[in-house]
């Protein structure tokens, strides 16, 4: 684990926005929120800002290693991953922050700064403004989910003909669920009581889902915190590093959880298999209770934020197997 950590400085720094934009430095600011990469925001002369990310040891708070590219759902935590994904979502139409320079030595890019707030923010402040930046993420998810490809997992790996290491995407969720009940468990009390009962909830609802081939390009962790919105308010959607190809379901688990039942409506869609989300809703909360666990005993600065995050999804849990 990584003890003492570096963050860049402006002199770090201003190499890498002069090869990007042609000009001086004049002031960095790190973004709150990221785990995996830094996120900073470049002033430059001349009044113009850009946001560089950054991807080091440094600058991963799970100090998880190396990991496995043939897994959908391995941490994207390098350039390669990050290029991958936004090469497909520009093919795709689907708005991100444009890329105007990547830099293969310091493991980072330089994206277009949109100030326009996150869709997060624009919900709170403005009702109005914030639902219509809301449904025309309703019309780039359309956009996105309409994106098929011939296997699951990273676009990295699928659109390079690669395949993933496990034979199914539910598969891959089922065994990282038993796997998260017991890194869980050992965390929580409340989990330790309810481990077989809810190893045994997965394995059921595994069971009953039915083999499909369509695979779907998703985001994977999309919250409103994860869409800017342009000048125009057009939303586009960051951390892409997850985009993957999968089934569609998971996004949509993802996206009830995140955005909450009144601005979930805007977003639902029609023919989700019901098998699937069940599987997929136990999946995603046990997930977000193993992992925040995990994540705040390490050195991460923000461990409230993670400890709220856990303790709402261990009672989810507790309420899906009914206790």
């Amino acid at each position: 684990m990584t003890t003492t950590r570096r963050h860049l400085t402006r002199d770090d720094l201003a190499p890498l926005a002069r090869a990007a934009t042609g000009r001086g430095l004049t002031g960095v600011t790190r973004l709150r929120g990221g785990t995996k990469k830094g996120v900073y925001r470049l002033a430059l002369d001349g009044g113009t800002t850009v946001v560089a990310y950054v991807w080091s040891p440094d600058e991963d708070y799970w100090d998880a290693g190396p990991s496995d590219p043939r897994d959908p759902f391995s941490a994207g935590t390098t350039l390669d991953v990050f290029t991958a994904a936004h090469g497909r979502l520009i093919a795709a139409g689907v708005r991100t922050p444009r890329l105007l320079y990547s830099d293969t030595a310091l493991d980072a890019v330089v994206v277009e700064d949109m100030r326009g707030g996150s869709l997060e923010q624009a919900l709170e402040r403005d009702p109005v403004a914030g639902r219509a930046a809301l449904d025309r993420l309703a019309a780039e998810l359309a956009t996105l989910h309409a994106q098929e490809g011939p296997a699951f997992g990273k676009v990295g790996l699928v659109d390079n003909g690669g395949t993933p290491s496990s034979s199914s995407a539910v598969q891959r969720v089922t065994e990282g669920a038993l796997r998260h009940i017991e890194q869980a468990a050992v965390r929580d009390e409340r989990i330790a009581a309810v481990r077989e009962e809810l190893a045994e909830t997965v394995r059921r609802l595994a069971a009953a889902v039915r083999p499909r081939d369509r695979h779907t390009l998703i985001h994977g962790e999309l919250g409103a915190d994860h869409v800017l919105l342009d000048d125009e308010g057009r939303p586009a959607l960051i951390d892409v590093e997850g985009l993957m190809y999968f089934d569609v379901e998971w996004e949509h688990v993802f996206l009830r959880i995140r955005f909450g039942p009144r601005h979930y409506d805007v977003l639902r869609t029609r023919d989700l298999d019901e098998d699937r989300m069940r599987l997929y809703r136990l999946a995603m909360h046990v997930s977000l209770v193993a992992g925040p666990l995990r994540l705040i005993e390490g050195d991460f600065p923000h461990p409230e934020g993670m400890r709220e995050i856990a303790e709402h999804n261990l009672v989810r849990v507790l309420e899906l197997v009914g206790r």
